[in-house]
């Protein structure tokens, strides 16, 4: 299957950089590995977030059919793995939309932001400023979910869901794995790595690459600390160095992009300091890394001391940084690094076939991670199914909390 020109079209029409920071700091990036460690594992996570973690609700507006509540409270990471956070995120905002009215039940879905989204509704062209801040908001909004779904059920709604659009789909699908509980999970145009996002779809022409390379060039610590801290060893992952090696021009940052290139990793397991918003909206019905060394003699004492320069001008260091990018994705955003959600048959997978931001070829699927779930395919790309299938979404939403409510009855 192709990839849509559209999508490619798209993704040149916008100048915003994703990473222009870099990696992040070298020591947030271990602190991030070990807290994945964690909350991989639900078992060991169910204690996390009490069950009356305190919710705010500071504003209502009234409608003639519905109201919508404004509330926040401080991520639990914050507490956790504190400062972490930016200063701007450690209190998450969101906001409700309640009927007045209720057919049946009283069902509530949260919708979690996707890539570049302010506020509420809007996209302002915004993108991460560090590798480190992807897998931050990662765990934040795990935590996060987990504080709005006990939040919910104290207030008497049932049943819930969840879902988000590209990264929010993506979230979505993280948040569930943490859940002690059978709950409709619906991630739209969103896969089972962020690797192959970063590293071969359309999006990887907008990484700044150069401060990347320069970063993990200079600093040894990303080679010889932080590579040794990725537990990643799946059987996707083997299939990378030689690839890379075969198709280094196609992730050239000046290529066009091709999105055929086998890559990712089978685990054990967009806003620069903008606070993450979270939308929640009520129904009215119903390690192994394969990673790709240094040059020989990069690091020889017989040559003398390197200059920058020098470090940064290796042959292999455009493959290495791609190499380690996939392998600091994997390790925290594959989903086989983290628990199977407890009923995988309330899960509707919505992807589109041409789909250049959220590559598929050499990813282990979701069936495969997640056997049971259900995938539904769009003809077309990303952004046409975006723009244009919205209600293609709702209905996956409508089917699977059918689904729920029929295989769990009285599970509330």
């Amino acid at each position: 299957m192709g990839v849509s020109r559209l999508d490619v079209f798209y993704r040149r029409l916008l100048l915003s950089k994703l990473f222009i920071g870099g990696w992040g700091k070298p020591e947030d990036l271990k602190r991030i590995f070990e807290f994945r460690k964690y909350i991989g594992d639900r078992e060991r996570c169910g204690s996390l977030v009490p069950e009356d973690y305190p919710v705010h609700i500071d504003k209502t507006e009234e409608h003639a059919d519905y109201q919508i509540h404004e509330g926040f409270f401080i991520s639990p990471l914050e507490h956790l793995v504190p400062g972490i956070l930016p200063p701007e995120a450690v209190k998450a905002r969101f906001q409700f939309i309640v009927p007045k009215k209720w057919q049946k039940n009283r069902p509530v879905c949260i919708h979690l932001a996707g890539t570049g989204d302010h506020f509420f509704w809007h996209q302002l062209r915004s993108s991460l400023k560090n590798v480190s801040d992807l897998l931050v908001m990662g765990g934040a909004l795990i935590l996060e979910s987990t504080v709005l779904l006990r939040w919910l059920e104290r207030e008497g709604y049932w049943p819930l869901g969840m879902t988000g659009i590209s990264m929010g789909g993506y979230m979505a699908s993280l948040a569930v794995t943490n859940w002690p509980k059978p709950i409709p999970l619906i991630p739209c145009l969103s896969w089972s790595t962020a690797s192959s996002v970063f590293t071969t779809g359309v999006l990887s022409k907008a990484v700044n690459w150069k401060e990347l390379e320069k970063q993990y060039a200079i600093n040894s610590v990303y080679e010889e600390e932080i590579i040794k801290l990725l537990e990643y060893c799946g059987v996707d992952s083997l299939k990378m160095a030689p690839e890379f090696a075969k198709n280094d021009e196609s992730l050239s940052p000046s290529g066009d992009a091709r999105v055929s290139v086998g890559q990712s990793t089978r685990a054990g397991g967009e806003a620069e300091a903008e606070p993450v918003d979270r939308v929640i909206s009520s129904g009215t019905s119903g390690g192994g890394l394969g990673y790709l060394p240094r040059s020989p003699g990069a690091n020889n004492p017989l040559q003398g001391t390197q200059t920058e320069s020098t470090k940064c001008s290796r042959p292999s260091l455009h493959r290495e940084s791609i190499s380690f990018m996939k392998g600091v994705m994997d390790e925290c955003t594959h989903m086989a690094n983290f628990s199977v959600p407890v009923d995988p048959s309330l899960i509707i997978v919505v992807q589109a076939k041409e789909d250049a931001y959220i590559p598929r070829t050499g990813v282990l699927s979701l069936q495969e991670i997640w056997p049971g779930c259900e995938v539904r395919y769009l003809n077309g790309g990303h952004i046409s199914a975006y723009l244009f299938k919205q209600s293609v979404f709702r209905q996956a939403i409508y089917d699977t909390f059918d689904r729920f409510c029929l295989k769990y009855p009285n599970l509330h």
